[in-house]
């Protein structure tokens, strides 16, 4: 291995110090509530001399907050990152119209989803269908890449979006929740990137063959304007959108 290949690969494996303090927010993150410095300990598997330095830092830049009580919450630095992550993507202005239409026409709960990390999908957005029974996907969930319809579009590759064969629905029965079903299709971005899935979900009894039938038109329609309005292009067959 060469030494440009060697301090790429050194400068790749990043700052221990941050991937800790990443820890700390991804444990107050998850548990969706304030923590006290032994919570946060033992959800991070950090000692607490080092967690509590870390807070110290994570303090400073209004990212965490140390409440009266001495628990510890996230700060208004993450309520900023999340409206600056809204308006670089446009995800809510361009797509939730185009969900709630498809609830609108009768289908299942539409939800947008992106990839989290290797292993897991991010849930951006999600409206609730018209029907009386739902499934318990909600904004903000972080489910398995590897199961689910939303998971099998996010792990394509982007060579598989320049052929024309390439099947844009996909179809899940039970795979996460043995009781739910799902559809989900790719929004595609400029330069033919992905960019995430749109997925209609609900009890497995709502997705029999002839309510299948009816609902991929109307989500390929969907993902077909949600990509044109964030800056990619009409594909297969749907070039008079």
């Amino acid at each position: 291995m060469n030494d440009k290949a060697t301090n790429y690969e050194a400068n790749m494996a990043g700052v221990a110090a941050v991937d800790k303090a990443m820890r700390v927010v991804v444990a107050l993150e998850a548990a969706r509530a304030p923590l006290r410095l032994s919570e946060i300990a033992a959800a991070t598997g950090l000692y607490k001399s080092a967690v509590l330095r870390l807070l110290a830092s994570l303090e400073k830049c209004g990212l965490v907050v140390r409440r009266s009580d001495s628990a510890y919450c996230l700060g208004n630095l993450a309520f900023r990152l999340g409206r600056a992550f809204d308006a670089s993507f446009r995800f809510r202005a361009h797509l939730l119209p185009l969900m709630q239409k498809l609830v609108d026409a009768g289908a299942p709960s539409p939800s947008f989803h992106i990839v989290h990390d290797e292993l897991r999908r991010f849930c951006v957005l999600r409206l609730d269908s018209n029907h009386s029974t739902l499934d318990r996907v909600r904004e903000g969930d972080l489910l398995p890449l590897a199961a689910g319809a939303a998971g099998k579009v996010l792990r394509k590759q982007p060579s598989d979006f320049l052929a024309d064969q390439w099947p844009w629905i996909h179809q899940s029965r039970g795979e996460r929740d043995p009781s739910c079903g799902a559809l989900s299709a790719p929004i595609i971005g400029p330069g033919d990137t992905l960019l995430g899935a749109l997925s209609l979900s609900g009890p497995l009894a709502q997705f029999t063959d002839a309510s299948v039938e009816f609902m991929a038109p109307l989500l390929i329609e969907a993902c077909q304007r949600g990509s044109l309005a964030l800056g990619g292009r009409a594909r297969h067959g749907a070039q008079d959108i």
